[in-house]
């Protein structure tokens, strides 16, 4: 059926643009469900589309430009890019550390937006790419600003996987870790997903009081304790402020 042609595509083409440095036919066959045959025409029609590319040498696949400038786009459209970008760099040169700036995506948060901090060693990401909610400081405050209903949900269904030495696997405690985060208007992370990294989020709020975003800076813990990055609430949360104000609320 031509819905269920649309869905494959549309699967394969997040599988490509999830692997920026490639990902082979065979390996989509396998990620995707879809038989090999049909997953060699559907990705060959999105090359014609210049959604994907094919790298010849490493016979593997990767986002084509057409798929950056939708990208883009979407950016603009979601302000992300001129409107928020300016605000974490200034974010960014008062702290000498990454700020961040993420999303609700289904059961995960996507980065948005990255802006690296100036010392040598520091924290990396890549915007598009998606988060665990539980481990991380801008997952639990996603989960603590969503309405209601879905922070309700968030909390049945989160995966608790353990990413590093701190990971909550306790739905308990990360209902108590949410409960704080929604009193506080922060959250922390000390060393949840990476062993030696620790961050502070906190919400960018719509309107109604739930969460369109979120900002976090993150940094090594040999450089900063987690009451450094508390220290830090108040400069993030002026951000958040002002970002709440001059986002488009979606």
């Amino acid at each position: 059926m031509p819905s269920d042609v649309v869905g494959r595509a549309i699967r394969l083409l997040v599988l490509v643009g999830e692997h920026p440095h490639g990902i082979t036919l065979s390996e989509l066959s396998r990620a995707s469900g879809v038989p090999v045959s049909t997953a060699h025409r559907l990705v060959n029609a999105l090359c014609r589309e210049g959604l994907v590319d094919f790298e010849t040498a490493g016979k593997r696949y990767k986002p084509g430009l057409r798929l950056f400038q939708l990208g883009q786009q979407a950016g603009q459209a979601y302000g992300f890019a001129g409107t928020a970008l300016p605000v974490m760099r200034r974010v960014t040169e008062r702290t000498e550390e990454a700020t961040l700036m993420s999303v609700l995506d289904g059961t995960r948060h996507l980065y948005v937006h990255y802006v690296d901090g100036p010392l040598p060693v520091g924290v990396r990401s890549e915007p598009g790419r998606h988060g665990p909610l539980h481990c991380t400081s801008m997952g639990k405050i996603l989960i603590a600003f969503a309405p209601e209903d879905v922070r309700a949900d968030l909390l049945e269904r989160v995966d608790l996987t353990p990413y590093g030495p701190n990971s909550i696997t306790d739905r308990a405690r990360l209902r108590e870790d949410v409960l704080r985060a929604a009193d506080r208007g922060y959250a922390t992370a000390d060393e949840e997903h990476h062993a030696g990294l620790r961050a502070v989020a906190v919400p960018i709020l719509r309107p109604d009081g739930t969460a369109l975003a979120c900002l976090s800076t993150a940094a090594p813990a040999f450089r900063r304790s987690l009451d450094d990055l508390v220290a830090l609430v108040p400069l993030l949360g002026e951000a958040a402020t002002e970002l709440g104000i001059r986002l488009p609320a979606r």
